[in-house]
């Protein structure tokens, strides 16, 4: 398998705060790696690191060989980084197709391939962002990284705060886009069964350093482990 992504002896943070201390892993091309840890440990500076969002004070990030670190957001983008935060960032003032074709990519991933995954969007491809519920707005979010049709999917909370429906579908759309397309992701998530069921690779964080590093099926079936590093037996 080829390495896809690489981080080495990353510290970054806001400003002159610095949130992550000495991080490094690697992520090989299509694996899903869960990034768990309890709230304010840094999972969401680290995936705002990689796309560029936060001051980086250390270290390097390399995507394909490539060096981001160097890199603007948009040059990031560019570059493979599909960003899906947990504000969404979705166009508001435009519809849904609007909002797809705005950031299209040419690749194999277009609105009409966003549309069989996410009916719902289909049947609201002329509502404004506003007029969209919760879910729609994460499914609009996720489909527009996609058409960037990049080489790692960043997906900071997908499931926060959706009714269970909506959770399962998302769930489904996830594995479909990691496993069955084989694209790469890094996930963050509160519910860690629930992500450790469809990646590969898991990576705790506490305080903005790594403490554990495993495979997610074997952190999985360690819930003493799970309840040590997050809390959170299940």
């Amino acid at each position: 398998m080829s390495e896809l992504l690489r981080i080495e002896n990353l510290s970054a943070g806001y400003g002159e705060a610095v949130v992550l201390h000495d991080v490094a892993f690697a992520l090989g091309e299509g694996q899903t790696l869960a990034l768990l840890g309890r709230n304010g440990t840094g999972k969401t500076t680290l995936i705002n690191t990689l796309a560029g969002a936060t001051r980086q004070h250390g270290g390097s990030i390399a995507l394909s060989g490539q060096a981001l670190h160097k890199l603007a957001p948009h040059q990031r983008a560019a570059a493979g980084i599909g960003w899906v935060p947990q504000e969404r960032n979705i166009f508001k003032s435009l519809t849904v197709h609007e909002n797809l074709t705005a950031v299209e990519r040419p690749g194999k991933w277009n609105p009409q391939r966003v549309y069989e995954m996410f009916p719902r969007l289909a049947e609201r491809k002329t509502n404004l962002g506003t007029q969209l519920s919760g879910g729609e707005q994460q499914m609009l979010a996720v489909g527009r990284a996609l058409v960037l049709n990049p080489k790692l999917l960043l997906l900071d909370e997908p499931l926060e705060g959706l009714a269970p429906i909506i959770v399962e579908e998302l769930l489904r759309a996830i594995r479909r886009i990691t496993q069955d397309e084989g694209l790469a992701a890094i996930i963050v998530e509160q519910h860690p069964q629930a992500i450790l069921a469809i990646s590969d690779e898991a990576v705790v964080l506490d305080h903005g350093t790594i403490v554990h590093k495993d495979s997610a099926a074997a952190l999985r079936t360690q819930p003493q482990v799970l309840d040590r590093l997050l809390g959170v037996a299940r």
